[in-house]
Order: structure tokens, then sequence, then C-alpha cells
């Protein structure tokens, strides 16, 4: 694991523009460094370019321009091979729709990162029934999507982005179908792996309660980082162009 004054994730003037006629610059010139440890949440309206950033760190898509550094790699231009195992291997992924598999059971669906990277099935079942007992479905491991619950489907989707020990967790909107209550059992959960094993987390959302209990707030308009705050002990602290923006 890496020490956490690592820098884990570097982006250096990344751009992602979409269409051939007209254009739609999605990420405009963004430099970044997030380091291995920090939990990160970024924020901004629709269409600002969250999503696009996070499908960016998480290697579901290529920049069109600018650089991507993942633990010291040079990702921008890897092949779809080399970004497939590094998605298997270092990254893991919870969405706001939990896309479970639904014919198979709790168990099943945390066990299939694993036996897709070659673990065997005994050492896959043991690390699945671990995972789901840490997130408090020990009793549900046969349980199939129709049967749990929106919060509970969310805790086997946040197993199954566990399963293989990535680096980097990456959620999108991760809460957004959630109650209260589920909402705030998901965050302790992530929280908990961040502080106990180092593990990065990077979220985007737009409920700024589960903001501003991160230890940094990006904040994205047309594209562009525009804001960001960093926790000092109880507080956020503004960056100079953070207070330039407003």
């Amino acid at each position: 694991m890496n020490n956490r004054d690592d820098d884990i994730i570097v982006l250096k003037d990344l751009s992602k523009i979409y269409g051939d006629g007209v254009q739609v610059r999605a990420l405009d010139g963004i430099s970044l460094r997030i380091k291995a440890g920090e939990f990160v949440a970024i924020v901004g309206p629709s269409g600002s370019g969250k999503s696009t950033l996070l499908n960016m760190i998480g290697l579901l898509d290529t920049p069109s321009q600018g650089h991507i550094t993942l633990k010291g790699i040079d990702v921008s231009r890897a092949s779809p091979d080399e970004r497939a195992r590094l998605r298997n291997q270092e990254l893991g992924f919870v969405f706001q729709y939990h896309h479970l598999i639904p014919e198979f059971t709790a168990l099943e669906n945390v066990m299939m990162p694993m036996l897709i990277a070659n673990k065997s099935k005994a050492e896959a079942h043991l690390r699945a029934e671990e995972l789901l007992a840490s997130v408090g479905l020990g009793d549900r491991l046969h349980s199939r999507p129709n049967q749990l619950s929106g919060g509970q489907n969310q805790r086997v989707a946040v197993a199954r982005a566990l399963a293989n020990d990535p680096s980097i967790v990456i959620g999108d909107e991760l809460t957004g179908n959630l109650d209260t209550k589920s909402s705030q059992l998901i965050y302790n959960l992530l929280r908990e792996l961040n502080r106990k094993i180092n593990q990065t987390f990077i979220l985007v959302t737009h409920d700024m309660t589960l903001a501003e209990k991160t230890d940094r707030i990006l904040r994205i308009v047309d594209g562009k980082i525009v804001c960001e705050m960093k926790r000092v002990g109880e507080d956020f602290v503004t960056t100079d162009y953070c207070e330039r923006a407003e």
C-alpha cells in the first residue's frame, strides 16, 4: 500500500472533447494531485464534468489531451488490456445504481471480480463471505438483489468494489437513491476502511452533507476545478483561486 504522502493519482492538463462537428469540452485543462489515503468529494452542477472526470480517473474513458498517472504509471495511452488489468486490480467502483447481476446471489456477485482476477473459487468464496459480513450482510449471503432493499444492494456493491483490495475506490452518486440512514451507514463503512487500511476514496456527489465529511472538496463548473476546500481539523479552508472564483 502506498505511503499516505505519495501522490496516487496525478492529472496534468486533462481535457475531454466530444463531437466531430459541434464540439463539447467536457473537461478543460484539469490538473490535480490526489494522495494515497485521501477521501475526496467532487461536487458541481449537472453537466459540469464530474462524472467525466471520474470516468477518466477510473480508466473507463480516455482523455483527448493531457496525462493521467496512476501509482507512477502514465495510463493516458495505455492499451485496452492494460487498462482492464488496472481496473480489476487497482480500482473499485460503486455507482448510483448498484449494477448487481440479478440472477446471482450476494455472495456470487462479490465473488465475480476475484474469479475474473483468476483467484481460486475457494479463496473468492471465503473473501466474499468476510466482506459481506463486514458490511452487515453475513446473514444474506444467498439472497438475490430482488430479495434485498436498496441500501442492502448498495452494501453488496461496496463489498464487490472491495473484493480485490483496490488502492482506489470510486463512487458516483453512490448514496443518491438511499434514505438518510442507509447513506450514513455506507459513508461510515467507507470512512472506516479509509482510516484503517489507507484506501483512497473519490466520490462524486450532490449531497453536500456527505461531501463535508470528506478530507477535500473539489467543485467543478464547465469542465474546470473552480474551487477547492481542504479539511483542517473540523473546518474547511478554501484555496486562493476558490476565493477569486467567488
